[in-house]
């Protein structure tokens, strides 16, 4: 069912892109990525990873937006940490969103952006929230920064402990 979603998705995205090449903003970010809080916050305490950010352009300043990141987990103190049931919590070897929501852009080239969607950690999918303050460099909208606040629901099932993090990006507009 997900690969289906994840197929359809990015079929939607790509086939409006060349069709309304003037409709569509999609800009490719680097990203740092620190944790805030998790179970295993010590096996995973920092990430990078690279997104791709989509805006459907409208007369509005509100604009639909797709977000999809993915974040590579490299450092860890490998601690083993243990639920009071006796199982371990995964550490996370990565974490992949695929969100989705909308935008408000200021006429001072500031925005605001709030997306959600499913998060995958480990295999697992969870429902993930992203709201997010960026600005672009200059008026032509070329080159952007942004700083986002990422919360994974439920990323433990035993604890029912949320995943959370901060997110620092750096993007540049394909078309």
């Amino acid at each position: 069912m997900f690969k289906l979603l994840a197929i359809s998705f990015f079929s939607l995205v790509y086939s409006v892109s060349f069709a309304q090449h003037k409709q569509i903003s999609i800009y490719l970010n680097g990203q740092f990525t620190n944790t805030l809080y998790d179970k295993t916050a010590g096996n995973n305490p920092w990430a990078v990873g690279v997104g791709v950010q989509g805006y459907f352009n409208s007369k509005s300043t509100f604009r639909p937006t797709i977000d999809a990141t993915t974040d590579i987990y490299l450092a860890d103190n490998k601690v083993m940490v243990i639920n009071p049931d006796g199982t371990s919590p995964e550490d996370l070897g990565g974490v992949v969103n695929l969100f989705g929501g909308v935008s408000y852009l200021t006429k001072n080239q500031i925005y605001w952006s709030l997306v959600m969607g499913p998060s995958i950690l480990n295999g697992r999918t969870c429902f993930g929230i992203k709201p997010s303050f960026g600005f672009y460099f200059s008026a032509r909208e070329r080159w952007t920064g942004k700083i986002s606040y990422i919360n994974i629901f439920n990323r433990d099932k035993a604890s029912g402990h949320d995943f959370m993090s901060i997110s620092l990006a750096l993007g540049v507009r394909l078309y």
